[in-house]
């Protein structure tokens, strides 16, 4: 596995993939490679697996202290478009996004840090996502920043806002100023 692209505490990570006549095979995950590449001892403590249909929307979600998540996310199936959003005040990056493609094809990996707000839309159908989270989740400690915040103008990748399938939560996001200032 190796880093292939380093923003303010997000790493998009490429695994080495062995093929042969019979297919292939890679390691998704290793907690000493990680580890060493990432330069921190990171201990995850939850495991999910989200499926999603075409045009799903999800997020954009974050805990808040002192349930601070760190995620590695992967694509088993399928294809999205991977939206982050820094929530750290402290940052020079902060209400800054950063948007990223991940798939079952190029197998990709993303790592996205606590400074991190995270989404995505599912540009395929049957979508199967696998993600590590360094604290288990706690409803109470979530938040949710609405997807098409204008102060943030994310320019997701969709033809129809009417084909969009987003959650209640989701839709009833708040602003980002209004939960930053």
């Amino acid at each position: 596995m190796k880093v292939i692209r380093n923003i303010d505490n997000l790493f998009l990570l490429k695994p080495q993939i062995f093929r042969d006549n019979r297919g292939y095979f890679y390691e998704k995950y290793k907690k000493t490679k990680i580890n060493e590449l990432l330069k921190r001892n990171i201990v995850f403590n939850q495991d999910n697996l989200s499926y999603s249909k075409k045009n799903v929307l999800r997020g954009l979600h974050f805990q808040s202290k002192p349930n601070y998540q760190e995620k590695l996310i992967s694509v088993i199936s399928g294809k999205i478009f991977d939206v982050v959003v820094n929530v750290n005040p402290k940052s020079k990056n902060f209400k800054k996004y950063f948007t990223f493609i991940l798939s079952s094809r190029n197998k990709h990996h993303l790592f996205i840090s606590s400074d991190y707000a995270h989404g995505f839309l599912a540009l395929t159908n049957n979508v199967i996502i696998d993600y590590k989270v360094t604290s288990e989740y706690d409803v109470k400690k979530e938040k949710t920043i609405l997807w098409n915040d204008k102060s943030l103008n994310i320019k997701w990748p969709y033809k129809k806002k009417s084909e969009l399938i987003i959650s209640k939560k989701d839709r009833e996001g708040k602003n980002f100023d209004k939960l930053f200032f």
